[in-house]
Parts: C-alpha cells; structure tokens; sequence
C-alpha cells in the first residue's frame, strides 16, 4: 500500500474554469450527500455564471464520499470520474446530483450510472469498461485523504484560496463565498 504521502501526491480535483486563475473555490463533496446535491445545482451554477465566467476564480471540486453512511458514494465518484475520459465530467456530475434520489438507494447502482452516462451522450462501452474496473479508485481514495488531512469532516466542505491562503466556510452559500473572496482580496489582500 503505497504510504500517506504518495497517496496525498495522487489526489487531483477536477477543476471548473481557467486553470491559471489566481482565485480557487475548493469543494469536498460526496454525490450522494443532499447538501452537496443543493450546492451543485444551484450555488456551484452561480459561480460559474459570474465568477468562474470572469476568469478571476476557478472551481475544484474533490471526492470525499463519506462511505459509511453512503454506500454508493464512492462508485458515482468513481463513474464521473469515468465521465471525464469523453469531457463529460461537469454535465455527468449535475446528472448524479440531479438523479441522486433515485440511485441513493440502489443495491447495484452501476446500472443506473451507465443509464445516466448514456443520457449525457457518453460512449457507454468503454465508460461501462472504466466503471466495471478498479479504475479511479485509487484517486477517489487519495482525495478522501487530502480531506482528512485538511480537517474534512462533512460535505460539503468549501474553502477560498488566494495565492496559497486557504479559508474555510462556515456557509455555502454564494454570498459567503463572493464575500470571503472579496475579504481576501480587498484592498489589503494586495492588487496587483
């Protein structure tokens, strides 16, 4: 098993926007939590819409399923993570959110997955091949790490960095986040 530190090297977010933004929204998130699902389709939109839109800020969105209380979570993790292979990542990830009371449930949710994979347009042979493998795991794991590190405790977790300054929210809520980044970047957050 490779060590803690190999594990946390792994971990990658999938990132919403210009990849050179000087700004970062960080959400941990697990796709069977209902707040994560009310994040995802309404406030991550609002961010998209203007903030990410401008170009200052860019969205990274982390797995962090907590397992032991949904079972699920770690597969659709891993099945949007599949998603990404054919550019499909953000449209499968609000697909997940949008249906998660439907597959929540499911004793075998990989069906439901490779249904919602084909709705989005995705080839669903090869994503059936990805879901059907180990495939991703090992990042989904690396990240659920990440978070632990970090103090992650729930989902979802959402934090602002500025130019390696990192701040939790206490709310999710686009307000908090707009504000926090102004906080951040006021005038005494230095313009350059």
């Amino acid at each position: 098993l490779a060590d803690d530190e190999a594990l946390v090297q792994l971990a990658q977010g999938v990132t919403l926007g210009d990849p050179e933004a000087q700004i970062t929204v960080v959400e941990f998130g697990d796709y069977q939590c209902p707040g994560c699902g009310a994040f995802a389709l309404s406030v991550k939109p609002q961010l998209e819409g203007t903030l990410v839109a401008s170009g200052d800020v860019k969205f990274v969105y982390y797995d962090f399923p907590l397992i032991s209380i949904h079972p699920n979570a770690f597969l659709a993790a891993r099945a949007a993570r599949c998603s990404a292979e054919q550019d499909s990542y953000w449209e499968y990830h609000e697909t997940l959110f949008r249906n998660q009371t439907r597959w929540a449930a499911a004793t075998m949710p990989a069906s439901a997955f490779e249904d919602y994979a084909e709705e989005v347009g995705i080839d669903t042979e090869p994503f059936a091949a990805c879901l059907n493998s180990e495939k991703y795991a090992d990042v989904v794991t690396a990240n659920m790490e990440l978070g632990a590190r970090m103090g992650v405790n729930g989902t979802p977790t959402v934090m602002v960095n500025v130019n390696g300054e990192l701040r939790r929210l206490n709310s999710n809520d686009f307000q908090s986040i707009s504000g926090t980044i102004d906080q951040m970047t006021g005038p005494e957050g230095g313009s350059n």
